[in-house]
């Protein structure tokens, strides 16, 4: 039986799923809305299962979730691609891997800590995707500094 404290977890589930998934359809990314929404709300349906399980039975509310990191860790292996420029989705995989926590603490109504976390995910994801510009004009004016100092070194060794 769902109870109204669990309509409660499930639907900010889908509501803090679906914030970060927009962010991700926004930005482009292959894990956008549907996905993250799907992975917050599962996530907590299984918590909800899990805790409604523990009550019933002689069970551990640890078990299932458990199983949710490792079903979740399946899925952001599925989202990293490696080739020959680099690796490729690990924010993906990070943020599918974060987003199941946010469903877990919904379904363990755990509400503040979830909605605290889904602010810091989006500053986190905002806030930081203009940071690599910067740090790569960095990186590159380092790297020629080095190589400028390499060809000094070598003519003053001749």
């Amino acid at each position: 039986m769902v109870w109204p404290e669990d309509l409660l977890s499930i639907i900010l589930a889908t509501v803090l799923g679906a914030v970060i998934g927009l962010e991700r359809e926004l930005s482009g990314k292959a894990a956008g809305l549907r996905t993250n929404l799907l992975i917050c709300l599962g996530a907590a349906v299984f918590t909800i299962i899990s805790r409604q399980m523990a009550v019933d039975t002689t069970g551990s509310i640890t078990r299932i979730a458990a199983q949710i990191v490792t079903g979740v860790g399946f899925l952001g292996a599925g989202a990293i691609i490696q080739d020959r420029g680099g690796v490729h989705g690990l924010t993906t995989a990070a943020t599918i891997w974060l987003v199941s926590s946010i469903g877990m603490a919904c379904g363990a109504r755990f509400y503040q800590l979830a909605i605290i976390t889904t602010i810091i995910a989006i500053v986190v994801l905002i806030g930081l995707a203009k940071l690599p510009l910067p740090l790569e004009h960095q990186r590159k004016k380092t790297t020629r500094t080095t190589a400028q100092k390499n060809e000094d070194n070598e003519s003053a060794a001749l």
